[in-house]
């Protein structure tokens, strides 16, 4: 069993296309659009099978912004090594990114860094 992908509630679907193409590579399918339920959506592609939607729909109810807003706290980004690590942190700082906590050695024998996307969304950079 694996998963599939995991679906993101965005404001701004373009910026955070781009945003997911420029730093982390992923390569974006046609854009999909519902005129009828007023939502837009694309999947990007990742190293391997990993896949993210990134989904939009101007006014979501009260159901759906309760899905989009309990539960989620993060998900990572593997890029190789510790190098790449700190300077992908260091690119994204230079590029007006949120650093929310420093390359780092963690507890639990990771290396890592914490970003914000540009909507507030913590995505770790790991080896």
């Amino acid at each position: 069993m694996k998963i599939e992908h995991i679906a993101l509630w965005t404001n701004d679907l373009e910026q955070m296309k781009i945003f997911y193409m420029k730093y982390f590579k992923g390569i974006v399918n046609e854009k999909y659009e519902n005129k009828f339920k007023q939502f837009e959506s694309y999947f990007l592609k990742f190293e391997g099978d990993t896949r993210i939607e990134l989904m939009r729909k101007p006014e979501l109810n009260e159901n759906e912004a309760k899905l989009a807003t309990y539960g989620f706290v993060h998900f990572a980004f593997s890029v190789g090594s510790k190098e790449e690590v700190i300077e992908l942190t260091e690119i994204l700082r230079h590029d007006g990114y949120v650093i929310y906590s420093e390359p780092r050695l963690t507890g639990d024998g990771y290396f890592e860094s914490s970003i914000l996307n540009p909507e507030g969304n913590l995505i770790e950079i790991t080896i």
